[in-house]
């Protein structure tokens, strides 16, 4: 529903985007992940047709963006970043107002706008100027509109900024209903918004895609990917730590300063071996006072800090 090949940008000297290649299936919820200056925003508006690319080609829905814009753009939801609005309109008038833009008329209007604030929870402050919402009821509106013509393609950016814990909850059971007849694409700084909604992750950095693939997939090149961490007393830790390092299945062992007496020891494992078996065991055997034991599935935010540039990195080759 989304293809995407061969994308440049180039502002000037600056490559915001290099040759990127992409495509999104219905069905598929991808998240858009990249540090600041990556060229995520820049993407995205290039494939809602806001912005030009230097080279390649954007296709939604089989409509080319550039030659066939209106087809394209019809087809898809986009909250931009900032989810800009009219400030002096109510939310109630400026999803009318959207409404119309989109081709509704009359009651088909009314139905669709009345739809969007039932999703999105708007019905409390439906009257009140747009200028006066908390960020989060303005986020809300944002999306409203984005899904008010319910198209076929979603591209949010940051959908969940600014929300409480509650309603970034609303908003992403949102989209996981409505995920299965569309294709989404949400870009995120928030990596547990990936694990929570996303079928699917690509990392980019310095315009490039750095890594793609299913959040689990990711989450397995984490070095917390299978590893095993159980806290006990103090006292018992220095065995606990020598017969740990000595299963077969760990390569490795970390342990932390003892708090309120109690030391936490983290195994990790060779090549991706299972381990909390093997450790559990162990501390059954040997009668240890274990107080937590738990496997990690992996950490996101570790495999991005190891992929990605970091901003004194980009920093100093900016001076360069």
């Amino acid at each position: 529903m989304i293809r995407i090949e061969g994308l440049t940008k180039r502002f000037g000297q600056v490559t915001a985007v290099s040759d990127l290649s992409l495509t999104v299936g219905k069905g598929e919820v991808l998240g858009f992940l990249g540090p600041n200056g990556a060229g995520k925003s820049t993407t995205m508006k290039m494939i809602t047709g806001f912005l030009a690319p230097t080279s390649g080609r954007v296709s939604v829905c089989d409509h080319d963006v550039e030659t066939d814009t209106i087809a394209a753009q019809a087809s898809i939801g986009y909250l931009p970043e900032g989810a800009p609005a009219y400030g002096d309109m109510t939310a109630r008038q400026f999803l009318h107002f959207i409404a119309e833009i989109r081709g509704f008329r009359g009651d088909a209007a009314k139905g669709a706008v009345a739809k969007a604030v039932a999703k999105t929870e708007l019905t409390g402050v439906l009257d009140q100027p747009i200028e006066t919402l908390s960020k989060g009821f303005k986020r809300r509106v944002g999306v409203a509109q984005a899904i008010l013509h319910d198209p076929p393609v979603l591209i949010m950016d940051e959908p969940t900024d600014g929300l409480d814990p509650n309603q970034k909850h609303s908003v992403r059971s949102l989209l996981r209903a409505m995920a299965p007849t569309k294709a989404i694409i949400v870009s995120t700084h928030l990596l547990e918004e990936v694990e929570a909604i996303c079928t699917r992750a690509v990392i980019i950095d310095r315009g490039g895609i750095v890594a793609d693939g299913k959040p689990a997939e990711l989450l397995a090149r984490s070095r917390h990917h299978n590893a095993v961490t159980l806290s006990l007393p103090a006292e018992q830790a220095p065995a606990a730590i020598a017969k740990i390092k000595a299963l077969p299945t760990v390569a490795s062992t970390e342990q932390t300063a003892p708090v309120d007496g109690l030391v936490r020891i983290t195994a990790f494992p060779k090549s991706g071996a299972l381990l909390i078996e093997d450790v559990s065991a162990l501390a059954v055997r040997e009668k240890w006072d274990v107080r937590e034991l738990y496997a990690e599935a992996g950490r996101l935010d570790e495999v991005f800090r190891a992929i990605t540039t970091h901003d004194t990195q980009r920093a100093s080759k900016s001076a360069a």
